[in-house]
């Protein structure tokens, strides 16, 4: 897998996000420890407050972060260090927005290929997890077959839209894939067992034409897998 930023250059509020995960990380602000006042860490890191305030609020979007009403911003939880060794960290932000966008869409994907899938394309599916299985198996990453799964389920919509929307964020995709599996395969045997829960829930509700808990399936699946990317301590 190519280790690039999978979206455009970052912003401002993306520069400072990467640069204050990178110091919770290095254990420059420990879990549980307070932040400086944002004025204070704003000429810090060279940058106006409305600016590291969004960069604040998209680390509390990721749980990396919490504030505690009239005392300040706190750590809320340490990834692994291994994060920034297996993406460049300038990528992180790119793969949270698109995890966001993901959960907007693949639910209604997965409820969509539940009412209108044929045979086949059940048999595709259970192939396609079969085989992203196998990986974890063979201590891979798998980040292309657990793709095809998601894509198959695009297809089993019946809408070339959704087929359309995934396979134009393909690398996107499994770019953030590549990070959630990488992780998977360093972390203790049960994390792929439940990423394996999460497949054949899917795919059972997929089978058994029901869109509510396909819907449901799929979202807890992508909640999981973008939460999974940020285990550390805390």
């Amino acid at each position: 897998m190519e280790a690039s930023n999978p979206g455009s250059e970052p912003n401002l509020a993306d520069q400072v996000y990467d640069r204050l995960l990178r110091e919770i990380i290095d254990g420059v602000y420990a879990t549980g420890t307070r932040l400086p006042p944002e004025e204070k860490l704003a000429k810090a890191v060279g940058v106006s407050r409305p600016i590291l305030r969004a960069a604040l609020a998209r680390l509390r979007d990721d749980g990396i972060v919490s504030t505690r009403q009239g005392s300040g911003n706190y750590v809320a939880r340490r990834p692994e260090s291994s994060v920034g060794a297996i993406v460049p960290l300038n990528s992180i932000s790119d793969i949270q927005r698109c995890y966001e966008f993901r959960i907007d869409l693949e639910p209604h994907c997965a409820g969509w290929a539940a009412q209108r899938r044929t045979d086949a394309q059940v048999d595709e599916l259970s192939r396609a997890i079969e085989r992203f299985n196998r990986t974890y198996l063979a201590q891979e990453p798998g980040a292309e077959a657990d793709l095809e799964i998601h894509l198959v389920i695009a297809r089993s919509t019946a809408n070339p839209f959704h087929v359309s929307a995934m396979e134009s964020m393909a690398r996107q995709i499994a770019f953030g894939m590549h990070l959630s599996r990488s992780l998977t395969l360093r972390a203790a045997e049960h994390r792929n067992s439940l990423v394996e829960a999460e497949h054949r829930a899917i795919f059972e509700a997929i089978r058994d034409r029901n869109a509510e808990a396909a819907h449901a399936a799929m979202a807890a699946h992508l909640i999981g897998a973008r939460d999974r990317m940020f285990v550390g301590d805390g």
